[in-house]
Parts: structure tokens; sequence; C-alpha cells
């Protein structure tokens, strides 16, 4: 939940960002751009580490180096201190989501691991939820400074909360470069990765950072109304969660088409947004929030795949590719809409640049989905994708 809150603290703090630093969309999308740089970057070694050392010490170091980086973005008078700041968060943000998937599949059935992955994400959409509203007010009651510094603290928090209450069983070790090479080998976990990749990137860029700049300059709603929508859109993701986690563990045979069913209701609700004339009236926006809900959820089915087709040995790595690709390509959307923005100046032209990965996502999900169905099974009695 603290991590979730230290990813997305930038997202609705974007406008006060670029007014404080005195940069533009493209220099301001770089901050979160080098955030989930960072993020996706270490995916791959943090999963390795996970396998080798376990969640509980993973965990530990992920909160201290996030508090660090808040601390650093709450006294940041330029961009490249602020930089800096984020990517420590994006750093420590990496460690913490792969170590508590470990948890949850060391602890957990397979039989019940889907839902209690949405659950465990459930939970941590409470820190989206105290990143928009409370944060967005405390930056206009208190300022900058002070905002960031009590954001910082939350990471003693989670020290605490991981050192009194948290018992690791120890970790299998295996070979760090053969694991690696195994799990991409495996085209599960690639299914996962792209399963990631096209249903998280629309709903990652839109929270991360330009959904709130959206929502005030481009449809011309308040900041507080803004915040709401923001919101719903975590409240809502938070119900569908639990959801999509039973349908994924009932009907594994069903989980792609869950999947693309996702990325074809976002593209529909983006369209409508889109080609509207003028700004979109607040009924079609609170489409766009259910339909982006569904994105997060849709995401942890990659998580799924990962497990069901890797042992557990290799799981925090297979974990790392499919978290990985997911991050790479929510930054490749933050980026491009930023150049988008600065290029032609219009929100509904820079949204436009997400088309072509939900494209490229759909045709990889069903090229993977079949390669796993012609390969022998890797794991005892794994579920079909």
């Amino acid at each position: 939940m603290i991590a979730v809150f230290h990813r997305q603290s930038l997202g609705v703090t974007g406008i006060d960002a670029a007014t404080r630093f005195g940069v533009g969309s493209t220099a301001l999308s770089t901050l979160a751009m080098l955030q989930l740089l960072v993020y996706a970057a270490m995916q791959i070694p943090v999963g390795v580490l996970v396998d080798r050392l376990g969640s509980r010490r993973m965990l530990l170091a992920g909160a201290a180096v996030m508090a660090l980086g808040q601390l650093l973005f709450a006294v940041s008078a330029d961009l490249v201190t602020a930089a800096a700041g984020r990517v420590l968060v994006g750093c420590g943000d990496a460690m913490t989501f792969i170590s508590v998937i470990r948890v949850v599949n060391v602890w957990f059935p397979p039989r019940r691991n889907p839902l209690i992955v949405q659950l465990t994400g459930i939970l941590g959409q409470f820190g989206a939820v105290v990143s928009a509203v409370p944060l967005i007010t405390s930056l206009h009651a208190y300022g900058w400074t002070p905002t960031f510094l009590w954001a910082a603290g939350l990471g003693g928090v989670a020290l605490v909360a991981v050192g009194a209450g948290l018992r690791d069983r120890r970790p299998e070790r295996a070979p760090a470069a053969s694991g690696v090479r195994a799990a991409w080998a495996e085209p599960g976990t690639r299914l996962g990765m792209w399963t990631h990749a096209a249903t998280s990137s629309s709903a990652a860029a839109f929270t991360l950072l330009w959904g709130y700049p959206f929502l005030v300059q481009g449809q011309g709603l308040s900041p507080r109304t803004a915040g709401m929508l923001l919101t719903s859109l975590t409240l809502l993701a938070m119900a569908c969660g639990p959801l999509l986690g039973h349908l994924a563990g009932r009907f594994p045979l069903r989980r792609s088409w869950m999947v693309l069913t996702i990325i074809g209701i976002t593209a529909g609700a983006w369209t409508l947004v889109l080609l509207w004339p003028g700004r979109a009236p607040v009924w079609t926006l609170g489409l766009l929030m259910v339909a982006l809900a569904t994105n997060g959820p849709g995401a942890v089915i990659g998580f799924d795949y990962a497990r069901t087709f890797n042992p557990a040995e290799r799981i925090g790595v297979a974990t790392g590719i499919v978290n990985g690709g997911g991050f790479a390509a929510s930054m490749s959307v933050i980026a491009l809409i930023g150049v988008a923005l600065d290029l032609r100046g219009g929100y509904h032209w820079a949204f436009a640049v997400q088309y072509p990965l939900w494209l490229l996502g759909a045709v990889q999900i069903m090229r993977y989905r079949a390669r796993r169905r012609a390969s022998a099974p890797l794991t005892p009695a794994p579920a079909p994708a």
C-alpha cells in the first residue's frame, strides 16, 4: 500500500511539479519515465535477489529506499534533485511488489493464488486512494515540502510493519543465469509479460502522471472533481479485482479471453472520449474510469501465468520479467504522451499513441498463447492458458 502511494504521488502533483521546477510536458514526463525506467530495469535483478534472499529482506530494503527518495523529492528545488528522488522511489518500489507476490506464491495453495493476488492488489490500491484527494488537499494547504516529508515518513511505518509482522520461508537457491534463461524461454512467461504490458499501460500512464492534467486542463474539471474521478477509478479497480481473480482461478482456459476483452473495452472507452466533439461530458469520463479500472486487475493475470508455468525456485525472476515488461510499456506510453503534447499541444492527439500498443499486445498474446499450448508442460499440472 505504501509503495503504491509513493509510486503514484507524482501523478496528482504533476501541475504543481511543473510550476515548482519550471518545466514543460516533456521534462515533466521525464520524472515519471525515470521512475518507471528504474522500476522496469530492476525487475529481473530484484527477481533473482528475491529468489535467493527471500521477501522479508527485500521488503525492508525497498521501504528504506522509497522513504529516502521521497525525502529527497520533498527538499528538491530543481529538476535534477527531483529526478534523483524519483529514481530512488522507483528502485524501492521495484523491490516491493515482486517480494509480496513471492510471499503469496509460497504461503497460499495454487488454486487460491489468483484471488489472493487480486486481494493483495486491492489492499495496495488504498495507497492510490491516499495519493489522490488527501495528497492534493495537503499540497494546497501546507505546501510542497511538508506534504512530501510526511509522505517519506510512511517509509518508517512500512519498515516497522514488515520487521514486526512478516516471517519468510527460506528460498530454494537456484543459479541466477539459468533461472533467467529458463524463465524467458518459457512461453507462459512471455504470455504474462504481454498481458501485463497491454492491460496495464493505459491506466498506469493515467494515474501516474497524465490523468490529472488531462481531466483539469484538457477537460476543464476542477481539481477536486478530478481527484474524485481518480479515486473512483481506484475504488472500482478494488471492486473488479476479486471478481477477475475468482474467474481466473475457476476458468483458467478463459484467462486470455478475459485479457483481450479488457483491451477492447479500454480502447473503446478512450475512443468515445477522444472522438467526442469538444470537452467530453462527465458521464463519458465516468465510463472511462470504469474501463481503466479493469486494467490493473487484468494485468495481475500476467503474474498468474508466471506462477502457473514456472517452478517455485524461479517464481521471482519470472514475475520480474512480467512486471518489467508491463512497466516498460507504461514508461513508453508516458514518454510518448509527453512528446505528443509538446509537438501537437492537445490531449486528444497525445492519448492516441496508445492504440499501436494495444494492437501489438493483442497480437503477441494470441501468439504466445498458441506457443504455450503447443509446448509440453514444464511444471506439474499447470492450468491451460
